[in-house]
């Protein structure tokens, strides 16, 4: 396995992503009834398209589409209500923006209908290890796979060693299923089988994951860590503290932030990137 990182290019329908030239900032749009930040549009393809619509004017790159909560103690649905929720909305959008979709699921049956539907990318919160099919569905349609660390329990050997192995492991299901590695980008998983301190420590240590050899996903927009690091304020009101993951993260080596505030975070990205990366803004 390829081990270390450098400029490369990933294709995301007819969008390339350059790692290294910029960070990609990908926007969130929820279809569940109750999702963690409060912006759920309970499959809405009118909300949805609107909302997509918003995200590219405020320059996004990617729309990131779900219908299933992650948030803590949220409940599973089927494929076929997970279905009933983004098909729709999905439909809607691909019609009335140009930018990629990422399609946001565990489920293969759910990954297939979505890339049938037009998106262009499969964000998996569970690295290929609850469904393998999906590793085989995204080499198939040569679209890249989103490889997030998630596990049962906060029971940690050592931490960045513990998520950069089962990384490893989700890099390897997608290659022997025939994934080109250029089309996989990992994700740490803030806020998903960690401790809120333990979140703080992957954060400080986010560069360590640069090993990996792959793009790197951060996501820690609007996450209960930032609420509890600024006193229990709630989601609505945690825009500064992920403005701080958000720049950090980049500084660390993020190559895309998904996020809830588009807008607020391009203007950091933007920022974060003349200072860490050099990108000036009429490069952009």
């Amino acid at each position: 396995m390829q081990t270390t990182s450098g400029p490369g290019v990933t294709r995301c329908g007819v969008t390339r992503f350059e790692w290294g030239s910029r960070t990609y900032v990908m926007g969130i749009i929820n279809l569940t009834p109750d999702s963690f930040s409060g912006d759920g549009l309970a499959g809405d393809p009118e909300a949805a398209v609107a909302q997509a619509l918003r995200f590219a004017a405020e320059g996004a790159d990617i729309l990131d589409i779900g219908g299933e909560s992650t948030r803590p103690g949220h409940q599973p649905v089927s494929a076929e209500e997970e279905l009933v929720r983004v098909l729709p909305a999905l439909r809607a959008v691909r019609a009335a923006v140009s930018l990629p979709i990422s399609i946001d699921t565990y489920k293969s049956p759910v990954a297939e209908a979505a890339l049938g539907a037009g998106a262009d990318m499969i964000n998996d919160i569970w690295g290929l290890k609850r469904d393998p099919a999906l590793a085989a569905l995204a080499a198939q349609r040569g679209v890249p796979v989103v490889l997030m660390h998630n596990q049962e329990g906060t029971q940690y050997q050592e931490l960045l060693t513990d998520i950069i192995a089962s990384l490893r492991k989700s890099c390897r299901i997608a290659l022997e299923a025939g994934v080109a590695w250029e089309q996989i980008i990992v994700d740490p998983g803030v806020g998903f089988g960690k401790t809120w301190e333990q979140n703080l420590v992957l954060l400080r240590r986010l560069g360590e994951l640069r090993a990996l050899g792959c793009p790197i996903l951060l996501g820690t927009s609007r996450k209960s860590t930032i609420g509890r690091v600024l006193g229990g304020l709630p989601p609505d009101q945690r825009l500064e503290g992920t403005a701080a993951t958000v720049a950090l993260g980049i500084a660390a080596g993020a190559d895309i932030v998904r996020v809830h505030d588009v807008q607020a975070m391009v203007r950091v990205a933007r920022t974060t990137d003349a200072v860490v990366r050099g990108t000036l803004p009429e490069e952009v």
